[in-house]
């Protein structure tokens, strides 16, 4: 839960998507975004010690992920419209069209493997984890857990208050761009620092 609760671009799409199709279609999001969560805590965690020996690995998907954000980044503030136009008959998406989206925006998403690797290296050097297979199981369901309650708490926060001006389309894809710019910057500089 400690690396979702800040918000980002899968916290803030779920509950978008929440607002705009319901509380299903929501879920069904988060479930394709933690289907993805799984597998690359799982891999992330097989790799660690790899990944803690070759810090090469990680400048690249940093570099990687770097990419991928500036590029969200710039969609979302610039190019996504800010209302939606109005279709005579609305376009029913199916509730698999939402899963594998959430599985999609959640692959792009390079962050969590330098992220969970890290986790397991540092919870592995407190005793509190092995690299047993029945260890690394428990935290790759964990993480999976952790990151379907946050985005739930997400869908549920932003029902709460969708009535406000600060839930418009206009004003989410802004927090979008604005979150993966302020990510984007983060990266940036800790590249420059590692230098």
């Amino acid at each position: 839960m400690i690396g979702v609760i800040p918000p980002g671009l899968l916290n803030m799409t779920a509950a978008k998507i929440s607002l705009k199709e319901g509380h299903v279609r929501g879920i069904v999001f988060s479930a394709g975004v933690c289907v993805i969560v799984f597998i690359q805590t799982y891999l992330a965690s097989i790799f660690a010690r790899y990944l803690s020996k070759h810090h090469e690995v990680i400048g690249i998907l940093r570099a990687v992920a770097l990419v991928i954000f500036i590029l969200i980044t710039i969609y979302f503030l610039f190019i996504a419209k800010s209302e939606p136009k109005q279709q005579k008959e609305p376009k029913r998406r199916s509730k698999h069209s939402r899963f594998f989206q959430g599985m999609f925006l959640s692959g792009i998403n390079v962050f969590p493997i330098p992220y969970q690797a890290y986790m397991t290296i540092t919870l592995a050097s407190f005793g509190w984890m092995t690299f047993e297979q029945t260890s690394i199981m428990a935290y790759v369901v964990g993480a999976a857990t952790g990151t379907f309650v946050t985005l739930y708490m997400y869908i549920f926060f932003f029902d709460k208050i969708k009535g406000k001006t600060f839930t418009s389309q206009k004003n989410m894809n802004r927090i979008i761009g604005g979150i993966t710019g302020v990510i984007s910057i983060v990266t940036i500089i800790n590249m420059i620092q590692d230098f």
